[in-house]
C-alpha cells in the first residue's frame, strides 16, 4: 500500500481529533451541514436564514416576524392572513381594558368567558367577547398598539386579517397594554394553554424562558395554522409570530410551525444578551 502523504495524514489526524470532541448532536449537525449550536454566553440572533430555507421546503404560504426591544427581523411579515384564533389574544386585551372592567375586580362571569377562550380556545366564548368589545374595540386596540394592517371582521371573527409584523410587536409589549389590575391574570392565561394545544412554540420552548402564546388554526383543515408568542426571562423579551396557510392538514401545519419556531429560537437558552 502506498504511504499517505504527510499533509493528508496531518489533516486526517485533525479531523479525527475534532470529531472526538463533538457531542453526538454536534456531530449530527456537522454531518448534515447545519451550523453548530452557538456557544454559551453569546449575543442571540434568530436563525432567520435557516428558518427561511426550511420554510421554503414546506408546502403552503409562510411568514414570520421576530421582535426584541431594539431589533426586528421578518420574512413576508406584512402579508395578511385570516386570524383564526390568534385574534383571541387581542379580544382578551380589549375586554380587560374596557372602561367598565379596567379598575374593577373580575367576577365569575368574566372568568367564565376569558379562561376557556384563551386556555382551551373556546369559540363560543370568543364570540361572546367579540359581541361585547365589537370591531370598534379591536380597532381602538390596534391603533393604540401601532398595528398597521389589522382588519377586524364582525360575524366570522376568525376572518379578521392579521400579519406577522403587527402580531410579533403586539406580543412583545402585550403586558404594557393590559391594565395593571388584570395583567397577572391575563398573562397566566397565556402561559397555561392546555397541553393538547401546546404544539409549535410549546414543544421547543428554550430552557429558563417563560412562554406566553396563542395559536390559531382552521378547524383542523390546514387552511391556516398560526402561533404568536412572547418569551420572557427577567427583563429580556422576544416577540415572535409565525403565520401559515394552505398547509394541507393541521398536522402538517403544526410540524411547519414547530420547525420554524425551533430554528428562530435556536440558541436562546444559552444567550446572555438579547439585543
Amino acid at each position: 500500500m502506498a504511504e499517505m502523504p504527510r499533509a493528508a495524514a496531518r489533516g486526517l489526524l485533525v479531523a479525527v481529533l475534532v470529531a472526538a470532541c463533538l457531542t453526538p448532536a454536534q456531530a449530527g449537525a456537522a454531518a448534515a451541514g447545519a451550523a453548530a449550536p452557538p456557544p454559551a454566553g453569546h449575543v442571540w440572533r434568530p436563525a432567520v436564514q435557516h428558518a427561511i430555507a426550511y420554510a421554503l421546503k414546506r408546502r403552503g404560504i409562510k411568514a414570520f416576524a421576530v421582535a426584541t426591544r431594539h431589533r426586528y427581523w421578518g420574512w413576508h411579515d406584512q402579508q395578511t392572513f385570516p386570524s383564526a384564533s390568534v385574534l383571541k389574544a387581542m379580544l382578551l386585551v380589549a375586554y380587560l381594558d374596557r372602561g367598565s372592567v379596567r379598575h374593577r375586580r373580575l367576577g365569575r362571569s368574566d372568568r367564565a368567558l376569558l379562561d376557556p377562550m384563551i386556555r382551551r380556545s373556546n369559540n363560543a366564548a370568543a364570540s361572546t367577547v367579540m359581541g361585547i368589545v365589537g370591531t370598534g374595540g379591536l380597532r381602538a386596540l390596534a391603533n393604540r398598539t401601532g398595528m398597521r394592517r389589522f382588519t377586524p371582521v364582525a360575524g366570522i371573527w376568525g376572518n379578521s386579517r392579521v400579519d406577522a409584523r403587527d402580531q410579533a410587536r403586539f406580543f412583545l409589549r402585550i403586558q404594557q397594554f393590559l391594565p395593571n389590575r388584570h395583567r397577572a391574570y391575563a398573562m397566566h392565561l397565556l402561559a397555561s394553554v392546555v397541553p393538547s394545544q401546546r404544539w409549535g412554540f410549546g414543544q421547543v420552548k428554550p430552557r429558563h424562558w417563560q412562554l406566553y402564546f396563542k395559536g390559531g388554526w382552521g378547524s383542523g383543515t390546514g387552511r391556516v395554522d398560526h402561533q404568536v408568542a412572547l418569551l420572557q426571562r427577567g427583563a429580556r423579551r422576544v416577540g415572535v409570530a409565525i403565520m401559515t396557510s394552505n398547509d394541507g392538514s393541521h398536522a402538517y401545519g403544526k410540524a411547519t410551525l414547530r420547525g420554524i419556531a425551533a430554528l428562530l429560537l435556536r440558541g436562546l437558552s444559552q444567550a446572555t444578551l438579547v439585543p
